[in-house]
């Protein structure tokens, strides 16, 4: 499933240079992760790294976009192959 930066974000720049995919970017009050992009770091990493570098654990998975390995794989590819 694609994550999700919950409303407790500090906006401290440690997640959006981490993700390759390029899906996190500045919203209006917080950073935002767009569902079309993420694919959890599958292809590059074996966990998320956005999560790894946040100091205060605010990425989760997003309930509203659950997805399989099989779908974030085929994401993958269609973002980069």
């Amino acid at each position: 499933m694609a994550l999700l930066i919950e409303k407790s974000c500090i906006n401290c720049d440690m997640c959006e240079p981490e993700c390759p995919n390029e899906a996190i970017t500045m919203g209006k009050s917080i950073y935002q992760i767009e569902p079309e992009k993420c694919t959890e770091c599958l292809g590059y990493y074996d966990e998320p790294q956005c999560i790894k570098a946040c100091p205060i654990d605010c990425i989760v998975p997003d309930p509203n976009h659950q997805e399989t390995e099989e779908t974030l794989t085929k994401k993958f590819e269609q973002l980069y192959f």
